[in-house]
């Protein structure tokens, strides 16, 4: 499975007052682009109460429960881009969150794909920097390939 973001799936620019509206504003894409059920969105939600995911360096990668996994309808993953950055708690902000829908096992190798582009400090300062959704998918794309 590769990993491939439409920039459909990309949110440039964006402000949240709190890390439940950075997750909604996610979820939504995955909604919108048909990959979930609106009710995934409170279950991405649901599942940043119980378990932050938050993974340091400015992303945060929010996804549903176990529960949730019967409202996905296709893998997908969107990006929002915060450049205020978002606190995901103890001050720690998020400046690109990553919302994932994943069919089976593709979750498994979804987040380690956004890890691995992510992982690059240079890689993860252009996606905060990025100035179009073009050039955010781009980055993402691909660093995916790499």
């Amino acid at each position: 499975m590769s990993l491939t973001i439409p920039e459909s799936m990309v949110k440039l620019g964006a402000k949240a007052n709190d890390k439940y509206e950075a997750i909604r504003l996610a979820g939504e894409l995955l909604v919108q682009a048909g990959h979930a059920e609106a009710g995934y969105v409170d279950k991405m939600v649901e599942r940043e109460k119980t378990l932050s995911t938050y993974m340091g360096a400015g992303l945060a990668i929010p996804h549903g429960t176990n529960e949730s996994k019967a409202l996905i309808r296709s893998t997908g993953l969107s990006v929002v881009q915060l450049p205020d950055g978002v606190d995901f708690g103890e001050g720690e902000l998020a400046f690109v969150v990553v919302g994932i829908a994943a069919l089976g096992d593709d979750h498994l190798e979804l987040l380690t794909n956004v890890a691995m582009v992510c992982s690059e400090e240079e890689n993860l300062e252009k996606i905060i920097n990025a100035s179009s959704a073009a050039e955010l998918a781009r980055l993402f794309n691909e660093g995916a390939e790499e």
